[in-house]
């Protein structure tokens, strides 16, 4: 007879696997990618190094989930934002909400967008950056809809716009900082890419 896991047996085994992946992800937030290895997750966990390989098969599996859940969230954040107001102000909230999370924890910010990794964990990025450029392409959609920004093809701009803002925050995350210019700067350059005037449709509280 197969056993069957009970409920309460279950229920354990599903702690200590958010507690491992919790044990990464604040590793990768102190030290990155490169810093984090199973042994210091299961030390950080509190449990055996094989337990870890119990709920997964090496480190990128784990990363893999971590990504997952982290760009997730980051996803989350930005589409709760972007439902309503004007085209511009829809543009500048993907990028204010994006950029402003990203530089609140840069090295995890930066392991997410750019460090090196596995090429299982590197596929979850670009997952991340697709649903990231979807959330400027409905914003950019819906001003051409409405006449707010010219005719173009929402999905190029988009990702033209992803490319752009992973770029310019790919130095400052890597030094663990930004400039107060920088998010500022990346929302006029977003208006622009799009077809918005910034000096007539910025976003309240953003300099032209």
């Amino acid at each position: 007879m197969a056993y069957r896991r009970t409920p309460a047996v279950q229920q354990r085994l599903d702690a200590q696997r958010d507690s491992i992946v919790s044990a990464a992800v604040g590793l990768l937030t102190e030290h990155g990618y490169k810093g984090l290895s199973i042994a210091a997750v299961a030390e950080r966990a509190g449990v055996a190094t094989g337990t870890v390989y119990r709920h997964f098969t090496d480190k990128s599996d784990l990363m893999v989930r971590v990504f997952r859940e982290q760009c997730g969230r980051e996803v989350d954040a930005v589409d709760a934002v972007t439902s309503t107001g004007s085209a511009a102000e829809r543009v500048a909230r993907v990028v204010e909400t994006f950029a402003s999370r990203a530089l609140r924890k840069p090295t995890l910010a930066y392991a997410l967008l750019a460090e090196p990794v596995d090429a299982a964990v590197d596929a979850e990025r670009l997952v991340f950056r697709r649903a990231f450029a979807g959330a400027f392409a409905d914003a950019i959609r819906f001003g051409v809809t409405t006449g707010e920004l010219p005719p173009q093809d929402p999905d190029l701009v988009a990702a033209a716009l992803v490319g752009a803002v992973s770029e310019v925050l790919t130095g400052p995350l890597s030094a663990g900082g930004a400039s107060t210019t920088t998010v500022p700067d990346l929302v006029i350059l977003a208006l622009r890419a799009a077809g918005s005037d910034p000096a007539l449709d910025q976003p309240e509280g953003v300099p032209s």
